[in-house]
């Protein structure tokens, strides 16, 4: 990392140069955003510079590349990070862009970082991280994208709103909106995170700024409380996509419910899944179930206590009679269900009246409650989620990424499905069968949703190891095609899966992503914008080989850099 004042001591060969762009486009470009941010808020960034991977995790994260590297550490390497402090920076930034052609990489907190190599990584979240505002009578909020969930849960409990709940994902470190935007997930009843947004602020790749729904007229009362407006619903277009920065987001949050409950049913066998899924479609459906309830696999939960190596000493892949033994060893099932009842005691009582008649029915099924801890006690996975159940951040779940390595990296495989036993067994085997040909243990999760599975998979991998990753990287490439194969389509995934899942999405002679492609052109003329987010690549920048490509195609950044970009002039 070098300072903007420091960038005439950088040698042209050593700038990373994005497409189109000449050393003299770069430097006079990042002059110019640091006359508009100040000259300590740019970073400028080479290979030598990048952060040793001992000095990247989830609390101090690299800005200017993928801290999960699956491909060369330097694939997705930044050009250089910027971060504004106002909605009028962001827009400067973005004119600058236009006039410079210098790809943008927006972020809010760093944890969706990367883009076309040579990019200008935009750090919405190191300055603009302020709690605009909290109605207590409306139970929302107005945040910046740079606002975390801890800061968000914090600054309630420090400003008399101890009343108003958030809802957390299992990791409580990254950006409220930034997960918003990227449609992830919680556990609480307001756990379907957009669709608990109500209204943006948006610059636009022109520089312009809108405001969505209500936020459209002018001195708007209702902008956080009604989502729609007038005329048709953008808010959407700004997920997962390349249209637009998100500088400001409301949410709604969830008033204190008057009491609640975790808790967890343990199921012994693994053949167990379809009819757990089974009973938890009907109860979720009918909405006896109020949040989204996670059916975890055994190793989830004994990853997050401990490595692999405190279990076994064998490197290879688990069987089930090993899964069995370590199931006995931290008191957990094959198949664990950890819930929550939210409401007054006589509604929790009759829910759990309920959830119990339903789910003893599975043989040898068994259930318990969170209990207080005595002093130095073990703190158990359910005391872990009975916290995120109610909202509460944390990081509990971090332990996972050491299954296998000390500061092991993550490539998730998160398609969906009807929420039918069949389906769930069917993604299950289908998972298990592929991360046994490449020599990974099954880490994963069901997330039920109102009426669908989100199936959360965790392979865990050692990024040092170049063998390691190609074996992570043709694995998910092949799920991604076993899924497409069955009705299945992923709904988020990593940088160097993009192209390959949006090209899978195409019904229609690719309709969808033609689509979204037009509306790039249109709004996006320049393709300054996040190129390639999402599979969206714009005009001047398609089909010119700057797509990922398939592991068994994929050459390296050395080669491929030296034919993708403008000769350095």
């Amino acid at each position: 990392m070098t300072s903007i004042g420091s960038l005439s001591s950088i040698s042209d060969q050593d700038l990373i140069l994005p497409p189109d762009v000449t050393v003299d486009g770069l430097r006079a470009a990042l002059v110019e955003m640091s006359e508009i941010v100040g000259s300590n808020n740019v970073k400028v960034y080479t290979k030598a510079t990048m952060k040793p991977d001992k000095d990247g995790q989830y609390f101090n994260l690299p800005k200017e590349h993928d801290l999960f590297y699956v491909l060369e550490k330097d694939e997705f390497l930044a050009s250089a990070v910027v971060s504004p402090g106002s909605v009028e920076e962001v827009s400067g930034i973005v004119k600058l862009a236009n006039k410079y052609l210098v790809p943008l990489w927006p972020c809010s907190m760093g944890r969706n970082l990367g883009g076309l190599r040579g990019s200008v990584v935009v750090d919405m979240g190191a300055r603009m991280n302020k709690v605009l505002n909290v109605s207590e009578r409306d139970c929302t909020c107005l945040l910046e994208p740079g606002v975390s969930y801890f800061e968000l849960y914090d600054y309630l409990q420090k400003n008399g709103h101890e009343n108003l709940w958030i809802d957390s994902p299992d990791l409580g470190g990254g950006s409220v909106v930034g997960n918003a935007l990227d449609r992830g997930a919680g556990y609480t009843p307001y756990g379907e995170h957009f669709s608990m947004h109500c209204g943006m602020e948006v610059v636009l790749p022109n520089g312009k700024v809108m405001r969505t729904g209500m936020g459209a007229l002018p001195d708007s009362n209702t902008w956080q409380t009604f989502q729609y407006g007038f005329g048709p619903y953008p808010d959407g277009l700004f997920t997962q996509s390349n249209f637009g920065i998100v500088t400001k987001m409301g949410f709604w949050l969830m008033p204190d419910p008057g009491g609640y409950q975790a808790y967890l049913f343990s199921f012994q066998n693994d053949s167990d899944l379809p009819a757990i899924v089974e009973y938890v479609r009907q109860l979720r459906i009918g909405m006896v179930i109020q949040n989204a309830p996670t059916i975890r696999n055994t190793l989830i939960d004994a990853a997050v206590y401990a490595p692999k190596s405190e279990y076994t000493n064998s490197k290879e892949v688990l069987g089930d009679a090993e899964i069995d033994l370590i199931a006995k060893k931290i008191g957990v099932g094959r198949w664990n269900i950890y819930g929550a009842m939210y409401g007054p005691k006589p509604m929790r009582d009759l829910q759990w009246e309920a959830l119990k008649a339903t789910f003893m029915q599975i043989p040898g099924a068994s259930y318990e409650f969170p209990q207080p801890r005595a002093e130095g006690a073990k703190q158990t996975v359910l005391h872990m989620r009975e916290e995120t159940l109610k909202g509460i951040p944390n990081t509990y779940e971090l332990g996972w990424l050491d299954w296998t390595c000390p500061r092991g990296s993550l490539l998730g495989f998160s398609p969906i499905s009807p929420a039918t036993g069949v389906d769930a067994n069917k993604q299950y085997q289908m998972v298990r069968k592929r991360f046994l040909e490449f020599g990974f243990d099954y880490i994963g999760t069901f997330v039920v949703g109102w009426r669908e599975l989100h199936h959360i998979v965790c392979l865990t991998f050692d990024k040092t190891n170049p063998d390691e990753r190609r074996r992570a990287h043709r694995c998910i490439e092949l799920l991604i095609d076993d899924a497409a194969k069955e009705g299945y389509g992923e709904y988020r995934t990593h940088l160097c899966f993009m192209d390959q899942i949006a090209s899978v999405y195409n019904w229609g002679d690719g309709s969808s992503l033609k689509f979204n492609e037009q509306l790039k052109d249109s709004l996006d003329p320049n393709g300054i914008l996040a190129p390639g987010k999402s599979g969206v690549w714009p005009a001047r920048l398609r089909g010119r080989g700057f797509e990922i490509k398939r592991s068994t195609e994929y050459e390296g950044i050395a080669k491929s850099a030296s034919t993708k970009n403008t000769p350095r002039l």
